[in-house]
C-alpha cells in the first residue's frame, strides 16, 4: 500500500478517536503517526498496536501519577497521554532527564520529544531500553529497532544527529495495519438513518415520471 501522510493523518486522527481518545488526543496522535511516517518508521503499526490495548477506557491509569521523580503508574504508561505531558513539561530537560517506567509503543513518544526539541531548540535523545533516538524536532537518527514495550525510557539534552534518516513524503503501511485503523475510525461515522438513506438515494419517494 502506498498512502499520502494526509490521508495517514485523517485516518489516524478519526481511528484514534473512534478508539476512544479525547479528540484532543486524536489530533496529537495523527500528528504523531504522520510524523513518525514521513521518518520512514511505522507510524501506523505502532499505532494500530497501541489502539488494540485498549487503553482509552481509563487513560487516568494510564498516565504518570507523579512528574516530580521517574514517570510510572500502575499500568502501562499510555505514550499518547505520556507524550502530551512530555510536550507540555518540555522546560523541565533543561535542567535534568525526565524518566518513564514500562512504557506501551515507545516509539510513539519520538515525535512527542520532537517536538520539545523544537520549543527548546536544542536537540534531545530518548532512549528505549538501551535503543538511542536523537532528534532536533525534523530529523532523527536511530541506532536500532524501538522495542514494543520499555522498561525504561529516558529523555534528556543532547545528540549528535549523525545520518539522519531520510524523510519520506508517503507511507506505506501493511493491509492489516490499515484494516485496523480503518476500523476503529468506523466508530467516529453516524449510523445512516432512514432520512439519509433516502437523500442518500436520489429521487427518494419522489416520482418524477
Amino acid at each position: 500500500m502506498n498512502i499520502s501522510l494526509n490521508e495517514v493523518e485523517a485516518t489516524a486522527k478519526r481511528a484514534t478517536r473512534g478508539a476512544g481518545y479525547s479528540w484532543g488526543l486524536a489530533e496529537e496522535a495523527a500528528k504523531a503517526t504522520r510524523w513518525l511516517c514521513a521518518r520512514g518508521q511505522n507510524g501506523t503499526g505502532a499505532l494500530a498496536r497501541l489502539l488494540q490495548m485498549v487503553m482509552a477506557d481509563a487513560p487516568k491509569q494510564r498516565a504518570p501519577t507523579d512528574l516530580s521523580g521517574d514517570w510510572h503508574s500502575d499500568e502501562l504508561l499510555c505514550p499518547l497521554v505520556t507524550g502530551a505531558l512530555l510536550s507540555d513539561c518540555a522546560i523541565r530537560v533543561n535542567s535534568s532527564a525526565i524518566t518513564m517506567s514500562n512504557v506501551a509503543v515507545p516509539v510513539l513518544l519520538l515525535p512527542f520529544a520532537a517536538n520539545a526539541a523544537r520549543l527548546l531548540d536544542t536537540r534531545v535523545t530518548i532512549e528505549c531500553d538501551g535503543i538511542i533516538a536523537e532528534t532536533d524536532g525534523l530529523d532523527l537518527t536511530l541506532n536500532g529497532p524501538i522495542p514494543d514495550q520499555a522498561k525504561h525510557v529516558s529523555v534528556h539534552l543532547g545528540g549528535r544527529l549523525a545520518n539522519a534518516v531520510p524523510h519520506h513524503t508517503r507511507a506505506e503501511p501493511s493491509p492489516t495495519d490499515w484494516s485496523t485503523l480503518n476500523r476503529f475510525a468506523q466508530n467516529t461515522y453516524a449510523p445512516a438513518t432512514e432520512e439519509s438513506r433516502l437523500r442518500g438515494a436520489g429521487a427518494g419517494l419522489s416520482d418524477n415520471d
